[in-house]
C-alpha cells in the first residue's frame, strides 16, 4: 500500500491510497479499483479492474499476508474476472506481480 514501493518492485507506475475507500491505479494506468478493506500487514481486498474491461466489469482482488519461516508469504483470491479476460489475468499475475516482486524483496534481503 505505498506507491514509491509497488513502482519499484513491479516496474510500472503505481498511486496507491492506504485508506478504505481511497482510490489507486498500477502499472502506468493499466489497472485501477479502490480499496475496500485495509488492515495493515495483514490483508487488503479491492474492487480492481484492468482499465481495457468493459464497464461496469469489476472484480474482487483479496491479498493476505503472514509470516512464514524464512519469510513472508501472500495468497491471492482474485474473484468475478471476466472471461474475455481470465487468461490475460491469470498470466498476468506471474508476470506483472509474483516474479518481479520475488525478484524485488530477494535484492532487499541480499542488501541486509
Amino acid at each position: 500500500m505505498d506507491s514509491k514501493k509497488h513502482s519499484a518492485s513491479t516496474g510500472g507506475r503505481a498511486v496507491i491510497s492506504r485508506k478504505v475507500g481511497g482510490k489507486f491505479t498500477a502499472h502506468n494506468g493499466a489497472l485501477a479499483g479502490h480499496n475496500l478493506v485495509v488492515i495493515p500487514n495483514r490483508m487488503v481486498v479491492q474492487a480492481w479492474r484492468a482499465t481495457h474491461w468493459k464497464t461496469p466489469d469489476v472484480s474482487i482482488l483479496v491479498l493476505t499476508f503472514s509470516k512464514v519461516p524464512g519469510g513472508g508469504q501472500v495468497d491471492l483470491v482474485h474473484a468475478n474476472v471476466p472471461a474475455h479476460d481470465h487468461k490475460g489475468v491469470s498470466e498476468g499475475w506471474p508476470k506483472y506481480y509474483w516474479k518481479p516482486w520475488k525478484e524485488y524483496f530477494s535484492r532487499l534481503a541480499r542488501k541486509g
